[in-house]
């Protein structure tokens, strides 16, 4: 697999520090899964971090941190998604075919099995049970060959990787394996130029804005 688009650099630190949402961190870690190059830094960020915790000075605390913790535990709601960087790093080659190890949790080992929903003709998702900040989205989205999304840009950031097939945009084409790290800077209408299907799985952290008529009257149907 060449991966050709990676993922940005303050977007593997806050990975590696823990603090993005579930549904921006299973689209990371299922790239890191397929993305030696960023499996690689991941892990340099870790190491980084580790350091700079060590030469922190140990701060005071009271008598009763550990009940409090253990508490806080206890009435954690159960998520599957809570993607921590240590289990996706793995040393085995990532088949194009395959799920990435970490999407496999949600819907198995094969994209055949995944049961569809139709927004258009051509155009399909499937929605996942992470959580998105602001009203995001977390989905994976299926678009025939020369069907194209219609021009948005974004309110937060996007995170979009490539499971299957290619699409090109004003960013560059991605293809199996590749991650588009898009921000609010930037508008875009990906378009499917392959020759089957491409199937993508995306996180966003708010609604789209899109920039056309037709495009903010379809949205509360598309859900995005």
């Amino acid at each position: 697999m060449n991966v050709k688009h990676h993922l940005d650099e303050a977007t593997l630190v806050s990975y590696a520090a823990g603090s993005m949402s579930q549904a921006m961190a299973l689209v990371v870690a299922c790239h890191i899964a397929m993305c030696p190059k960023c499996r690689e830094r991941v892990k340099d960020s870790e190491a980084i971090g580790g350091m700079l915790l060590e030469g922190l000075q140990p701060a005071a605390i009271k008598g009763d941190a550990l009940d409090s913790v253990l508490a806080a535990l206890d009435n954690e709601p159960s998520v599957n998604a809570a993607i921590a960087p240590t289990e996706i790093h793995r040393d085995r080659a990532v088949d194009a075919r395959s799920v990435p190890a970490p999407l496999q949790d949600y819907i198995g080992g094969s994209l055949d099995t995944v049961e569809w929903r139709t927004i258009v003709p051509g155009v399909y998702y499937h929605d996942l049970p992470c959580k998105s900040e602001r009203g995001g989205v977390s989905r994976l989205l299926r678009i025939a060959p020369g069907k194209a999304m219609l021009p948005h840009s974004h309110d937060g950031n996007e995170l979009t990787l490539i499971l299957q097939g290619s699409f090109s945009d004003e960013v560059g084409r991605f293809t199996a394996g590749d991650i588009a790290d898009l921000d609010g800077d930037i508008e875009h209408q990906p378009l499917v130029d392959s020759e089957v299907d491409c199937i993508c799985l995306i996180a966003t952290e708010a609604p789209l804005k899109f920039s056309t008529l037709l495009g903010k009257i379809v949205q509360p149907i598309t859900g995005f």
